[in-house]
């Protein structure tokens, strides 16, 4: 099954640089639809919340951009966590069904949208979409597009906007990351938890402690300093190699863990919750599993944060950039990830490529 899951992916992303290839040479800077084009995309839709009989290929509308945005012809886009959560409704405010999932992807501009400027038809880029990333098409905000590095390949462009933002903004703007820390982060074997790794690589004398399921340790281990077994008693063991306990948690799992990760914090110390993976276990919810999830969260008392001086804090990427307008901020970390990246500092990890029917 290795095997042919490797050769699937390359022959996905063969088709992804020739199909890139010979758009950008038909279309051209400055090129543009001809009328009669047709007005019809594949889509990956999602009829109703639930398991993966939900999720089907279908023929949508083929969307124009509106003033300020870009049309872009997707080449590749991003499976996240989120989306299983989506999938599932296991989100504030989930939106009505049917819809497309899919938060970021990567293709080449098609059309331009009023007062549009610094880009062209024919520009290779990478975007953020509030949903719909999953189709041949998308139209987005120019303030969410940004342009791909020449060497990084439409495959690495999907895979590293929603995975190296978070996990800089996190280290970065929040934690204050600095020479000589210590980060605690869970699910390391993630798009999230490898971003992590590689940044923390890039400051002086950063230990990173990671969990991970076993299978994946091999994969990982060179690029996290103490790798543990995510059923193991992680702090335990982190607390023999550090007395005591780290700088920075790091959070996708809730539930336990979140009293464990403050219980590991040096005092300064910083614990950000950034995602609730226990709550979604196999295919379709569980109200179990999300019940007690939240039950075993220990209930935080200010008093004690105090006392300790212990910082707690939240971050979801999609509320800054959706619902809280920071779109610009967002811009100038992207500028940051992509000097980060030039200088090869950096490279998104991809797992492996699926044809959209694959899904």
């Amino acid at each position: 099954m290795a095997k042919e899951g490797a050769q699937r992916a390359e022959e996905t992303e063969q088709m992804i640089d020739k199909e890139g290839g010979r758009e950008a040479a038909e279309g051209g800077a400055g090129g543009s639809l001809r009328a009669g084009d047709a007005k019809e995309m594949r889509a990956v839709v999602l009829s109703a919340f639930g398991g993966l009989n939900k999720l089907r290929v279908s023929k949508k509308a083929m969307p124009e951009p509106q003033e300020g945005e870009l049309k872009i012809r997707v080449k590749a886009c991003g499976l996240n966590f989120i989306d299983l959560m989506v999938r599932q409704g296991n989100i504030d405010n989930p939106p009505k069904t049917p819809l497309v999932p899919g938060f970021e992807c990567s293709g080449i501009v098609e059309a331009l949208g009023d007062s549009v400027k610094g880009f062209e038809i024919g520009d290779r880029v990478m975007a953020f979409v509030n949903y719909n990333a999953w189709a041949e098409v998308v139209c987005t905000p120019v303030e969410f597009v940004y342009k791909i590095p020449e060497d990084m390949t439409f495959s690495e462009a999907a895979a590293f906007p929603m995975n190296f933002v978070t996990a800089y903004m996190m280290l970065f703007e929040v934690a204050n990351l600095r020479e000589g820390m210590s980060v605690l982060v869970h699910s390391a074997g993630g798009g999230v938890g490898q971003a992590v790794a590689q940044l923390c690589s890039t400051i002086p004398n950063v230990t990173v402690f990671g969990t991970a399921s076993s299978f994946k340790h091999e994969a990982i281990k060179s690029s996290v300093t103490h790798l543990f077994d995510r059923n193991a008693d992680y702090v335990q063991e982190v607390k023999r190699i550090s007395a005591d306990g780290v700088d920075i948690v790091l959070d996708c799992l809730c539930g336990e863990n979140t009293g464990k990760g403050l219980s590991l914090l040096k005092p300064l110390g910083t614990y950000i919750l950034y995602g609730s993976s226990n709550m979604v276990t196999g295919e379709t919810k569980s109200f179990f599993s999300f019940a007690k999830s939240w039950w075993q969260v220990e209930k935080v008392n200010p008093i004690k944060l105090y006392e300790e001086n212990k910082v707690i804090a939240g971050f979801s990427l999609l509320n800054l950039l959706f619902k809280q307008n920071r779109g610009g901020l967002i811009k100038g970390v992207m500028d940051k990830l992509l000097n980060l990246y030039n200088s090869k500092k950096i490279k998104p990890v991809v797992d492996s490529l699926w044809a959209l029917e694959e899904v």
